[in-house]
């Protein structure tokens, strides 16, 4: 009797251990059943969104009209942009415009971030590696691997192999999980921000780590977005206190990823910033108020 004992003893913890890593991984699973909009919520959304566009904060209206275009609103996206980028002449500007244009269906558009990206002397290359990882678009010549080769130009290097890795480059992951550990603080930013949408479960102690060390409240902020990303629910209890900074840039980076991450227990929490003194929190908090109304992406599928 005793010998059955000892021989049950080990079966019955090995047991116990798979059913608590199963209830953890369950309790880390992103919920998947959207959260519907009321149709004056939703009004209200589109009315931020639409004003935003029409703002003449360049960057914040290229968010507003992301999320317009999210919200299914992408002829009047085209309509108000298609215009304003033959006549651009700063080149991070253009890409931004460019962006939209082919978010919201717009491929003629495509062309001016290749050409941005292939010309050595523009200052927008990094925003048109950006805007392909965004797009999940590729080149059809190989600039983008090209610029992973550019030692000398960082941000280049990882906006480019966020892109390649978003197409299922394996090498272009190494350089941005390799950046996370980087002494160059927008380096690492760069790479959280990238793996907050492309990583998996192997990011979270890496990026646990780099949370414990940080300093920088905005570091930090990314630090926690791309955790909550990756369903680290310790990071998605803290976008709230992030929700709630003193910094408006903290504020606009945890309302839009508040939708990335599905976090829906803050869903109450960007209605209240709906009313937000900074244009930037508001178009990102209704921009996930939309997301968090859909069902959600997979970026590796696309």
């Amino acid at each position: 009797m005793t010998h059955t004992h000892h021989v049950w003893f080990p079966v019955l913890w090995v047991c116990s251990l798979m059913l608590a890593i199963q209830a953890s991984l369950s309790s880390a699973e992103e919920p998947v059943k959207p959260v519907a909009l009321s149709t004056a919520e939703r009004e209200r959304c589109l009315m931020i969104l639409r004003e935003g566009l029409q703002s003449e904060e360049f960057w914040p209206a290229m968010h507003a009209a992301e999320a317009l275009t999210l919200a299914g609103k992408q002829i009047e996206v085209i309509a108000a942009l298609r215009d304003r980028l033959p006549t651009e002449t700063n080149d991070q500007r253009r890409c931004g415009l460019a962006r939209e244009l082919v978010r919201a269906g717009d491929r003629t558009a495509l062309p001016v971030l290749s050409q941005i990206l292939q010309d050595p002397q523009s200052i927008g290359r990094v925003h048109a590696a950006e805007s392909l990882y965004k797009l999940g678009e590729i080149t059809s010549d190989d600039s983008l691997a090209q610029s992973l080769t550019q030692q000398q130009y960082p941000q280049l290097r990882l906006m480019a192999a966020a892109a390649l890795a978003r197409q299922g480059n394996l090498e272009a992951y190494v350089i941005l999980r390799q950046a996370l550990q980087s002494d160059d603080r927008l380096a690492r930013n760069t790479a959280c921000f990238a793996l907050a949408r492309l990583g998996d479960a192997s990011d979270l102690p890496a990026l646990r780590e780099r949370l414990g060390v940080e300093t920088d409240p905005l570091a930090k902020a990314n630090l926690v977005n791309a955790l909550a990303c990756r369903g680290d629910q310790q990071a998605r209890k803290a976008l709230k206190e992030n929700l709630q900074s003193p910094d408006a840039g903290i504020r606009a980076t945890a309302a839009e990823h508040v939708g990335h991450a599905r976090a829906f227990d803050h869903r109450n929490t960007l209605i209240a910033l709906l009313t937000d003194p900074a244009i930037d929190v508001r178009i990102r908090a209704a921009q996930s108020l939309i997301t968090l109304s859909l069902p959600p992406v997979d970026w590796s599928s696309q």
